[in-house]
């Protein structure tokens, strides 16, 4: 979830020995020295609420909190003179969502916004995964899997993202979770959910989808200290309901997508995701977003190393068995730069068209990577999925082991498709 800011400024700044190299300023260009800060900008904080909430003590059900919030819509920060790219907009929203505290474990934000711990100072210093983290990482990868099968099914004309919102809030809940997003650096809602020319933080809202719509929903689920983090496509109304290029370039994100996650394995350098990427989208006549970044995971939501989706010679590391990360790239139907709206959130192309994403967060073992966030026997075969000509079927990995539990998921799920 949440592709973190990234900058040739900010990985000059990173090579400085110096303690304030992760401060985000503020910048009339909109550089971010702090690449795995997901919001530009430093942001005052709240007041924590000691009634309800992440912290509070006794807090309400689901559903009676659902009913209060329905009468407390909150008009997002907005400004009058404000262009728009594309047809979006931004609407009302619901107010922060209820956690129950002496139920669920909270990350080190939750209260103020504020993530505490911070990555190594050099982008190539990376944490190697012990095995009983690896096991709380593939439960957490598994519940945010879980959470985003569920929340896909609920895509339809009519159904507004805050509504999908809620649904992932009570469904990671239910599982025992904290849903990531919610108060990262104060981001307001559960998930992100980014329609058409919104890149990446679409903020859910009471817009309802339309048919033809295509929109990223993304999951990160805080399980027993440990996030998992994945993101997909889905098309409002279903295949028939998309546009020949918005097929194209569903199709495109995914192959370049899976082409990154077959490079992954010991010994290759992360910058050289970018240039696989790049070099597919450019092919099919799209562009690929190089603001936003993937990131390494685990007990922090966003650390090293920066996963960057375009050709590149930054100093990122080698990987190694035990590494956990993102690759998550964010491919444009025509510009990639970006404009941000008045939120400090979203993200959308600069031109109005439309741009797509998909995320998985990956082990990487002595014989490949595993995705950690991998379909399971539930979950839908997309149609780029289904088409694909550089993997067809789910991915789930290119270790034996994963290979042999994606052929036997792929032979179930592609005969009943």
């Amino acid at each position: 979830m949440m592709a973190s800011l990234y900058s040739k400024a900010a990985a000059v700044l990173l090579l400085a020995a110096s303690a304030t190299a992760f401060v985000p300023p503020s910048s009339s260009r909109g550089v971010c020295v702090e690449p795995l800060c997901m919001n530009k900008q430093k942001k005052q904080r709240p007041k924590v609420n000691t009634n309800k909430g992440f912290g509070g003590g006794s807090s309400s059900s689901s559903t009676t909190s659902s009913a209060l919030e329905s009468d407390m819509l909150i008009r997002p920060k907005t400004s009058s003179n404000f262009k728009y790219a594309g047809s979006i907009r931004p609407g009302l929203q619901s107010p922060k969502r209820i956690v129950p505290s002496e139920k669920i474990k909270l990350p080190d934000y939750a209260l103020d916004g504020q993530p505490k711990n911070r990555p190594a100072l050099f982008p190539w210093v990376i944490e190697t995964k012990k095995p009983e983290e690896i096991e709380k990482m593939r439960a957490s990868g598994r519940c945010a899997r879980e959470v985003l099968d569920l929340a896909g099914r609920e895509v339809r004309p009519g159904i507004t993202t805050d509504e999908i919102d809620r649904i992932v809030h009570e469904a990671t809940i239910a599982r025992g979770a904290y849903p990531s997003p919610l108060n990262y650096h104060n981001f307001p809602k559960s998930c992100c959910t980014s329609v058409n020319e919104v890149i990446c933080h679409g903020i859910p809202d009471d817009r309802p989808l339309q048919e033809g719509d295509i929109i990223n929903i993304d999951i990160t689920c805080y399980l027993d200290g440990y996030h998992g983090d994945c993101s997909e496509m889905f098309v409002v109304g279903g295949e028939t309901a998309a546009d020949p290029v918005a097929k194209r370039l569903l199709q495109t994100t995914y192959d370049c997508w899976v082409k990154a996650l077959n490079f992954v394995k010991p010994g290759n350098d992360y910058k050289d995701i970018g240039a696989i990427i790049e070099d597919h989208v450019t092919e099919q006549g799209f562009t690929t977003v190089k603001s936003f970044c993937g990131h390494g995971i685990g007990s922090v939501f966003h650390t090293n190393p920066n996963i960057l989706h375009y050709r590149n010679s930054e100093p990122a590391g080698k990987m190694a068995a035990g590494h956990t990360f993102t690759i998550e790239p964010m491919i444009c139907e025509n510009g990639a730069n970006y404009l941000m709206w008045p939120d400090d959130w979203t993200a959308t192309t600069k031109d109005g068209g439309r741009s797509a994403q998909f995320e998985h967060t990956l082990l990487i073992t002595p014989e490949g990577v595993e995705a950690m966030t991998g379909k399971i026997e539930t979950s839908p075969v997309q149609f780029w999925e289904r088409d694909s000509k550089v993997h067809t079927g789910l991915w789930l990995g290119t270790t034996p082991s994963a290979k042999e539990r994606e052929a036997k998921l792929n032979s179930r799920l592609l005969s009943s498709n």
